[in-house]
């Protein structure tokens, strides 16, 4: 980075150093007062302030007439002083029985309040405690651990933690359970993932939405050419680009198709999506994001989830569009979204058998597909005359009926299914029909890849809200007070929660304007880029609360989307998220993020180090700090936002991971800092 972001940078300065070397020489001498120490005596505290703070000058004893003990010479001297001292002393014991005695009354009179406030310092005394004990874990192995990581070997380029196919074979898993997570804590590597030899900084949007750098992916020829989902054929192999081409008339269309699903609704076209209640949809096995892509400019926001692939994958692809995906597979265990959390669920040739296991696949989707939301599903299966394939559609036919789902319209091989939006519904059916209604006990809210359940989940939720009768888009991003009680929180707490990010985020644009969100950025040699101007797709929010981030980017005007995390460990506000039409998923931190290296262009966390530190660690910070590491892309930026402390320890782990980071005050608040990083662009030198 060539120069300074922030005003107060809190970084080493050799300058400021010998400014306090010689005040405390001064000091010194004019006191005349001497501490020896040896370097032992210093432990931790000698790694934050510079040696000549804790030590004297190896000659300094002569110059106060201190011998080798720590004594003076003259012994007359010291007769002299004894009268003195005797008077100190008597005097010290009656300043200390004055003062157990004034405590003691003072603990008496102390009022609530003053407990309340007493409790809160304790508080605040032993999260730095615990940081200390934090810090101390990471220093623990001594100063082979402050170097510059390693980078990982070539293979490792596309490495994605928890998520290994011929090792899950190897430990027994079959039948498509091989392809799920399987996170093993002692798998760790502490190395970087390089870039591919080839790589190139993803062009900007929009252009870079519709071309991306084939050097980026890994992906081989065949692969792009081949025949899968009906977005996957929608693609161009140029020499070093690969091109989306929805409009191609050598390609189906995209808009025709989209358009297409919104009559098939009753609308006039997808651009009334909105107004029908849809803004999140769940794209399974999305191809290459060619259908949320449309949408995107539709102001619709399509997750895309698809197995892990070791090449040509469909999330890879989609993420290096600047579209959002992740790692998902509908095998043996749930998806990690709450119940009733998306618009619509739409399935083009995904590859999913839904009549298998009695519907477990379908009763998934179910799941986490709103009341009054549509099920779209595109297959040779609906239109087939084969007899086999007929018997198949005649059992996901039966099983969207007992889901209470209406059939609204057929066309060639897209349906279209509308969820019910009367729970009574699933009470009135025939005793002993299946598949059952999940117990109260059973239905989960929210889901962190617990097994698949052959249930009808979500019933009970209280968050059971027809699509039509929510506010429409943007709205809906501003929750009534009806449906925040649902979630315990007040309209006040929300107003407060907005406010502060707003403020926040302007504050970032002024702070780190031109670097980042300039409102006309460009490298030097380029061409004015076309709008939106902003350098940033999409970022990660590592604490996502109540996706207050995510809706101070929107009312900037900022055309980036943002996965919104909320961490296992903390409180699970991740209903109210999506509620509000945005997107995220709930993690654990301790593991591996389900998506392939260098897809997020920032990675945003407040709080998130002081959330950790309060639990059990089964991690390091140095654990997630090489994660958030393999997930950014290179020239990509990290935006940390904690308790002072924290932010320090941080700081020293940005040198390993060969970050360029920056620590700045907060001027509202002087317990907390901000540390702005960079990751750049170090490609691994061919052999």
């Amino acid at each position: 980075m060539s120069k300074p972001l922030f005003r107060r940078f809190s970084g080493n300065s050799q300058g400021h150093w010998d400014s306090q070397d010689s005040q405390m020489k001064d000091k010194t001498e004019k006191e005349d007062i001497h501490i020896n120490r040896s370097p032992s005596d210093h432990g931790y505290l000698s790694l934050k302030f510079p040696p000549r703070l804790l030590f004297t000058d190896s000659n300094s004893s002569s110059n106060f007439g201190v011998n080798e003990n720590g004594f003076t010479a003259d012994s007359s001297i010291r007769n002299k002083q004894k009268a003195p001292l005797l008077l100190l002393r008597i005097s010290l014991v009656v300043i200390v029985v004055l003062a157990i005695s004034g405590s003691f009354w003072w603990t008496i009179s102390i009022t609530a309040s003053s407990r309340g406030h007493i409790y809160h310092s304790y508080r605040r005394l032993q999260e730095q405690l615990v940081s200390d004990l934090w810090d101390i874990g990471e220093l623990s192995l001594g100063p082979s651990k402050l170097k510059e990581l390693e980078f990982c070997d070539e293979e490792s380029e596309n490495f994605v933690p928890c998520y290994n196919v011929s090792e899950s074979f190897v430990s027994g898993y079959t039948e498509g359970d091989e392809y799920e997570r399987h996170c093993n804590y002692g798998s760790r590597q502490h190395c970087l993932v390089s870039p591919p030899i080839n790589y190139k900084i993803p062009l900007r949007w929009p252009t870079g939405r519709d071309v991306i750098w084939l050097g980026n992916v890994k992906i081989t020829a065949q692969e792009v050419l081949s025949s899968g989902s009906l977005s996957k054929r929608m693609m161009m192999l140029d020499e070093e680009q690969i091109s989306f081409r929805s409009a191609s008339l050598m390609f189906d269309g995209i808009e025709d198709y989209s358009h297409q699903i919104a009559e098939m609704i009753g609308l006039r076209n997808e651009s009334s999506f909105l107004q029908a209640g849809v803004r999140t949809i769940l794209d399974i096995g999305c191809g290459y994001g060619s259908f949320g892509a449309h949408l995107f400019s539709k102001h619709l926001l399509t997750m895309c989830i698809a197995n892990y692939e070791a090449s040509g994958s469909q999330v890879q692809l989609t993420l290096e569009r600047g579209l959002p995906a992740m790692i998902g597979s509908l095998t043996t265990k749930q998806l990690p979204y709450p119940a009733l959390s998306y618009d619509m669920v739409h399935c083009a040739r995904c590859g999913v058998d839904w009549e298998r296991k009695d519907g477990l696949f379908l009763l998934e989707a179910d799941r986490v597909l709103k009341p009054g939301g549509y099920f779209v599903w595109t297959s040779p299966l609906t239109s087939s005359r084969s007899k086999e394939n007929q018997k198949k559609w005649n059992l996901v036919q039966d099983l969207a009926l007992h889901l209470c789902w209406e059939l609204l319209s057929q066309q060639d091989e897209t349906v279209v299914w509308k969820k019910t939006i009367k729970r009574g519904c699933y009470f009135s059916r025939k005793p002993g029909s299946t598949p059952p209604v999940c117990s109260k006990r059973n239905d989960a809210e929210s889901s962190y890849y617990r097994p698949l359940q052959n249930c009808i989940g979500g019933t009970h939720s209280p968050l059971w809200i027809a699509i039509e009768d929510r506010p429409t888009w943007p709205s809906r991003a501003k929750l009534n007070a009806k449906e925040l009680h649902l979630h315990g929180l007040h309209s006040e707490e929300l107003a407060e929660d907005s406010a502060n990010w707003n403020s926040v985020v302007r504050n970032y644009w002024s702070l780190l304007s031109p670097a980042i969100f300039s409102d006309h950025p460009k490298r030097p040699g380029d061409e004015d880029p076309t709008p939106p101007f902003n350098m940033l797709r999409n970022v990660l929010d590592m604490n996502a609360r109540f996706g207050g981030f995510n809706s101070a980017l929107l009312e900037a005007g900022k055309s980036v989307w943002v996965m919104n995390v909320v961490p296992t460990s903390g409180p699970n506000y991740l209903p109210l998220i999506m509620g509000r039409g945005f997107i995220g998923v709930l993690h654990d931190w301790c593991e591996g993020f389900p998506t392939y290296p260098r897809t997020y262009d920032m990675v945003h966390a407040d709080g998130l180090l002081t959330l950790e530190t309060r639990q059990h660690h089964r991690c390091s910070m140095l654990d997630i700090f090489v994660e958030i590491d393999r997930l950014l892309r290179p020239e990509g930026w990290v935006i940390l936002r904690d308790a002072a402390a924290l932010i320090e320890s941080a700081r020293a782990l940005t040198a390993q991971l060969k970050w360029d980071a920056r620590a700045m005050e907060i001027e509202s608040n002087n317990e907390q800092r901000l540390l702005v990083c960079q990751k750049p662009l170090i490609k691994r030198q061919p052999k």
